[in-house]
């Protein structure tokens, strides 16, 4: 328990969103999937296009690049994409300008800092070793089968529990709709970040708290 409790004493905590909030991912993404749709005699999508397909989760990305298809094309999109994104995942996928900046000053004042994407798990781990390896991020959760994805708050909740913290004092960050209902429905503070794949409109729309151009604008935010 004494443990729990320092954990707990003071820190603040923050959870972030991967793509689009922590790292630029899209162009892997994107290409990846036009290389598996060209491969399937299907129509392609400009990168730009990307932006609005992800967010929640490879079954709805699959969705979004096909269209009207049937379950079995999707379903074979879906294993291929899996594949080829798997031998794409660090090509031109960086973090933002700042993100590092941002990281550095909240590694000082000993946050407490957790991942929740609706990235496949195994590949949600994978970045977040690859990228982010010199700092403790205490909670790492991508979407996994048991568990309802983004913006169901379970996971959130359950982020919230692993580091003892109340829903209520917790930030959370990240670019699009998704993340701001996720952050409204787990009770947790939602900030808006303009660097990803979505605007501002969007995200006040949908429950934004604060708003910010830059990572470092955060640290405003939570002191």
């Amino acid at each position: 328990m004494a443990e729990e409790e320092l954990v707990a004493d003071g820190k603040k905590t923050l959870i972030f969103d991967l793509d689009g909030t922590l790292l630029d991912s899209i162009e892997d993404i994107a290409v990846s999937m036009n290389k598996v749709l060209e491969s399937l005699n299907l129509p392609i999508h400009k990168i730009e296009d990307y932006k609005y397909f992800v967010g929640s989760g490879v079954d709805v990305l699959v969705e979004n690049a096909l269209g009207n298809h049937s379950q079995e094309i999707k379903d074979e999109v879906i294993k291929r994409f899996k594949v080829e994104y798997d031998g794409k995942l660090h090509l031109k996928t960086l973090p933002y300008d700042g993100i590092y900046d941002l990281l550095n000053e909240l590694k000082k004042l000993n946050c407490n800092l957790a991942v929740l994407s609706n990235k496949p798990h195994e590949f949600t781990v994978s970045y977040v070793n690859h990228f982010f390896k010199d700092y403790d991020f205490k909670e790492i959760h991508g979407q996994k089968v048991d568990i309802p994805k983004k913006p169901h708050p379970i996971a959130a909740i359950n982020i919230a529990k692993a580091l003892n913290i109340p829903c209520e004092e917790i930030y959370f960050i990240g670019d699009t709709k998704v993340d701001m209902q996720t952050a409204k429905n787990a009770k947790m503070k939602a900030i808006g970040v303009l660097w990803g794949f979505r605007d501002e409109k969007e995200l006040k729309e949908f429950g934004a708290d604060f708003i910010v151009k830059h990572p470092l604008e955060i640290l405003n935010i939570i002191e």
